[in-house]
């Protein structure tokens, strides 16, 4: 029991504040600010839960590609939206299998299934960097197996043919209208998880973390409704390189700056903004 304890310390579990997604509620109302996550944890390191939770990461985001690209190339391939689920059948899709994918991974790694995500985590300090950077790899790797298998079932030419998933701006539209779409985006995405995340919000009302991963997925679902029209939406770094490595076309490689370099500036606002805004507001238990 001790060394199962000290895993528990030394892993995800030793700052309530660095599992943003959680189960349990706080039961205490007289609330305490978590201290910030070093940004270097060496016993991270030594801990099992620490790779545990980069595999449930792994899983997730591989599960996450494999059932929204599928969903996209039955679309596509369709000659008439009408006999799919169309626009909004992906939207959901995207919005659902992340509901569910961070309902099941938030107690083992904090549900983050998305760089830009873990990188706003990181910036106001919720997370190491050690952890961070583990996690990017690991939703990575997840997001290339998925496309992977995608593929292998499909065959490649009719892979190919119907484009992959991959994201690109659509005609019609500048690079710069697609970077502000998906900085948008994912603002929207990650000020979603800080706000259903708020510990504070957390100590008040014991039904919020529960209930958190409702909204996180159905911010997923409308921000994919507004823009699939315009990048085919990416809002997750490790969706849009899985897509791209296994598609593997120029157009694909074309635009793919925008899909990290969009996302990490929202993400990096949502930060800002709960930094300055959300971690301002006073606490207030009810009575």
């Amino acid at each position: 029991m001790e060394g199962k304890e000290e895993d528990v310390k030394l892993g995800a579990n030793k700052y309530s504040e660095r599992q943003p997604i959680g189960t349990s509620a706080q039961t205490d109302k007289d609330y305490k600010e978590p201290p910030p996550a070093p940004l270097f944890e060496p016993g991270e390191l030594s801990s099992w839960s620490f790779y545990r939770a980069g595999i449930a990461e792994f899983i997730a985001t591989f599960l996450f590609l494999y059932i929204s690209v599928l969903t996209v190339m039955g679309v596509v391939k369709s000659p008439t939206k009408c006999g799919t689920v169309g626009i909004q059948g992906i939207a959901w899709a995207f919005g659902g299998m992340i509901f569910a994918l961070v309902y099941c991974t938030a107690g083992i790694s904090g549900g983050h299934i998305n760089p830009a995500v873990t990188f706003g985590l990181l910036l106001a300090r919720k997370l190491s960097l050690t952890r961070a950077v583990f996690y990017m790899v690991m939703q990575c790797l997840g997001a290339i197996c998925g496309a992977g298998v995608v593929k292998g079932f499909m065959g490649k030419h009719e892979y190919t043919t119907l484009g992959g998933g991959a994201n690109s701006v659509a005609h019609g539209y500048t690079k710069g209208s697609g970077l502000g779409a998906e900085i948008v985006g994912t603002f929207v995405l990650v000020y979603t998880v800080f706000s259903a995340t708020d510990a504070k919000r957390s100590a008040r009302d014991s039904h919020v973390p529960i209930l958190a991963p409702l909204p996180i997925g159905f911010a997923v679902f409308l921000v994919h409704l507004a823009t699939i029209p315009i990048t085919g939406t990416g809002i997750n770094p490790a969706r849009s390189l899985g897509a791209a490595i296994i598609y593997n076309k120029d157009h694909a490689w074309d635009d793919h700056w925008i899909f990290w370099v969009g996302p990490f500036i929202g993400a990096a606002l949502a930060a800002i903004y709960h930094v300055i805004v959300i971690r301002a507001i006073p606490f207030k238990s009810r009575s």
